[in-house]
């Protein structure tokens, strides 16, 4: 096996946040991911459609990469699947589904659009950040601090493009990817249950599956340390599988 300095030379992981998050979504695990290899991270904010945030991030992504989607980076990354699975060498989705929006989500999606437009923005709503936790930390007045920060350096046009986004149903897509997949979950997740990711698992032929618990949805931010640990495993076997002896 070549030694992990090696390794992390040429290894590029390309992480997508969720729903009117940023990089620092991240922030937790940062220092161990760069131990894992050089990051980039992928900008979900400018385009009103998953598959124009998949190609605008591809625009900008290195040749080949890990993919590490999140939440609503894991609709952007199984986008990136179907437009260019050739520059993909494995696939990590995070806390995500691959379930499209059902009539009462859409419709109100679209009340949340016509208020936005006629309001000043003013971040996400109390009920929103808590129940993308886990009901102990409901109230982590710094969890949700960091979370209300990075809605609010979105802003407006951003929360505004991204409601926009409609999510389709890519259950029969995710059997046409080949790579190497991890998918975790959270037991306590309120926006993206297990259930999902396990239907998940069973269309992707070369998944696997790791489910975190006592965890919410914010996974990279409740539990960075046990993520950081399932990723590192995961990626360090993908590099002893594919080093020469």
């Amino acid at each position: 096996m070549a030694s992990t300095a090696n390794n992390n030379d040429q290894q590029q992981l390309l992480l997508l946040p969720g729903f009117m998050l940023d990089q620092t979504l991240w922030d937790d695990m940062r220092d161990g991911l760069q131990q894992l290899g050089r990051l980039h991270f992928g900008d979900l904010g400018q385009d009103e459609s998953i598959s124009a945030m998949a190609t605008r991030v591809l625009q900008l992504a290195p040749p080949r990469f890990v993919l590490i989607g999140f939440s609503m980076g894991g609709y952007v990354a199984q986008a990136i699947m179907q437009q260019a699975p050739e520059r993909v060498i494995s696939l990590a989705l995070l806390n995500t589904s691959a379930r499209q929006q059902n009539p009462r989500e859409i419709a109100g999606n679209k009340v949340q659009l016509e208020l936005a437009r006629q309001v000043p923005f003013k971040g996400l709503t109390s009920r929103a950040l808590a129940s993308s936790l886990h009901p102990d930390l409901a109230h982590d007045r710094t969890l949700l601090d960091r979370l209300q920060a990075m809605a609010l350096r979105n802003g407006k046009e951003v929360f505004i493009r991204q409601l926009s986004a409609l999510r389709s149903d890519g259950y029969a897509e995710l059997q046409e990817i080949r790579c190497p997949t991890l998918i975790v979950a959270s037991s306590n997740d309120q926006l993206s249950s297990v259930a999902e990711s396990r239907q998940m698992l069973d269309q992707i032929s070369t998944a696997e599956m790791v489910v975190i618990e006592n965890c919410g949805h914010m996974t990279p931010m409740e539990k960075p340390v046990e993520l950081l640990h399932i990723l590192s495993e995961w990626i360090g076997k993908l590099d002893e599988d594919v080093t020469p002896p």
